[in-house]
């Protein structure tokens, strides 16, 4: 059985996640912030690159032996068993376009799983942390999912629609939710603090999902993949306050 993960190191996964935020800051809004673009596409700065450097030159310094794979450099392997997983800027779209609801997201994985999960917000000043056994935390505060049943009024979020099934798209919004582009990592932030029902991503990544299990765990909630599989490996992620999670399922698998 998974043992509770140590609150020392949960706070000092935050302590990293926010010193990873403070520099995203210095970049947010700067009228000659350059984007540019990765092989794939989609954009990238010097403030993705400059935090997740950052980050990791932390991580190596407190934990020597993990492994570290994050979305901005080579991965790391490590021999302790444990790997950390980032993100230094989830939604690097509304950093670039001066939406302050991107993220900085980072996890720890063990043996059994990952062990713990932070959210840090730092144009909001919000951060969500949660460890296994520990309970889930809104800038320290117990926080938790909220208890709505049933998907008529409740809300459903997503990072966007360019990915979605154009069929589970329109079962979804003639369901009676209410469909809202609080996206990325900060969507996740709403379910896991009660502030919304749900969250859906039809396509993402391992260090775009990483901690979202973790935290929805402890707060109450659910988190699959679309379809059904638990845990963040699966290239997609649903989120919610568990209530409505299999009525969410069902509408987008049809």
């Amino acid at each position: 059985m998974a043992s509770p993960i140590d609150l020392d190191l949960l706070d000092t996964a935050m302590t990293i996640a926010r010193a990873g935020g403070a520099l995203t800051l210095e970049h947010f809004r700067s009228s000659d912030l350059a984007v540019d673009r990765k092989a794939d596409g989609t954009p990238v700065t010097v403030a993705d690159r400059g935090a997740e450097r950052l980050m990791r030159e932390e991580l190596e310094r407190h934990f020597p032996h993990d492994g570290i794979l994050g979305e901005e450099e080579a991965e790391k392997i490590g021999t302790s068993g444990r790997r950390w997983i980032l993100d230094p800027i989830d939604g690097t779209k509304a950093f670039t376009h001066g939406i302050p609801l991107y993220t900085n997201l980072l996890a720890l994985e063990d043996e059994h799983g990952i062990a713990l999960g932070v959210i840090n917000v730092p144009a909001l000043g919000e951060i969500v942390s949660a460890g296994r056994g520990l309970g889930c935390y809104l800038n320290g505060d117990p926080t938790g999912v909220n208890d709505h049943g049933g998907l008529a009024d409740a809300c459903v979020a997503t990072s966007g629609f360019s990915p979605w099934d154009e069929d589970a798209l329109l079962r979804v919004k003639r369901s009676g939710v209410h469909l809202r582009t609080w996206g990325d990592g900060y969507g996740y932030v709403l379910v896991a603090t009660g502030r919304i029902e749900a969250m859906v991503d039809p396509i993402a990544e391992l260090y775009d999902l990483a901690p979202m299990a973790v935290i929805l765990d402890e707060a109450g909630g659910r988190f699959t993949s679309i379809d059904g599989q638990d845990g963040p490996g699966h290239r997609s992620g649903v989120a919610s306050n568990g209530k409505v999670h299999d009525d969410v399922l069902s509408l987008l698998n049809g």
